[in-house]
């Protein structure tokens, strides 16, 4: 048998955390930079597939492909270090230091991958500026705008929804996260990232990292969206909610589940 308990899981999530902490910083760059851009990747495929058939589910389905790719190659992914770095603090493996020096370096790196694939991207769909029509075009102006200036036209009530979409989007991801480490087996580990990643991009829930795509490559194709509306409206509360539940859901309740199982044996 592959699998791996919940206490064995925690542990190795702690020690990913000190792995992570002890990264250079072009390191986490090269690496947090990659991710971004299967991300992106994953998340055009995602479009195609549903534009293609018509049906949403269908690239909910397809989306898990980039976050496989970026666990199995023990990338970079902020989202998920917003769980695996807390886990090793509680622990007291690692210092708070560690923890703010990799999630700003690889949000950067994320946002920096995510944007190179969107320039490349773009030129491929427009044809390098020559077409301005076209269903994937379309895909990517609606979904930018709805990501942002849909929040916008509520106010605070739309701030208050896209942080909550944020919160449900990375107790997901964080949990793909830790699903990894159950199976020690490649088609284990894929099969049980496969599931929280499907719930959550089927659903819509806002995740910092696909928005570092999808929100820039939008406007560049025309969306009628500024970069204030892009981080006001977007970036940074979707960062902030992913943050709190990866935190909270993920890596505090874990870690306290899997204590107090470890004390009473």
């Amino acid at each position: 048998m592959d699998y791996v308990k919940p206490n064995q899981v925690i542990e190795s999530i702690a020690t990913a955390g000190v792995n992570k902490s002890q990264l250079s910083i072009s390191h986490i760059l090269i690496k947090a930079m990659l991710a971004g851009a299967l991300l992106g990747y994953a998340t055009t495929l995602a479009f195609t597939g549903a534009t293609q058939t018509g049906l949403d589910i269908v690239g909910a389905l397809i989306f898990p492909t980039g976050f496989v790719m970026t666990l199995l190659l023990n990338l970079e992914l902020v989202t998920g270090s917003f769980a695996v770095l807390p886990v090793a603090r509680f622990r007291k493996k690692i210092p708070i230091s560690s923890i703010a020096h990799n999630f700003t370096w690889a949000f950067i790196g994320n946002l920096a991958g995510s944007l190179i694939y969107a320039a490349l991207y773009v030129i491929t769909i427009t044809y390098f500026g020559n077409i301005d029509e076209s269903i994937m075009i379309q895909k990517l102006i609606a979904v930018a705008e709805s990501k942002t200036l849909d929040y916008k036209a509520i106010g605070m009530d739309g701030m208050v929804v896209v942080f909550v979409k944020a919160m449900l989007c990375n107790f997901m991801v964080t949990l793909g996260v830790v699903m990894n480490a159950t199976s020690t087996s490649t088609f284990g580990k894929i099969a049980a990232m496969w599931i929280p990643i499907f719930i959550f991009f089927a659903q819509g829930f806002e995740h910092a990292v696909v928005n570092m795509f999808v929100i820039p490559a939008g406007m560049m194709v025309g969306a009628d969206v500024n970069l204030a509306d892009w981080w006001v409206w977007n970036q940074i509360p979707v960062t902030i909610g992913n943050f709190v539940s990866g935190f909270l859901f993920v890596a505090l309740a874990l870690h306290v589940v899997t204590r107090e199982k470890k004390e009473k044996v």
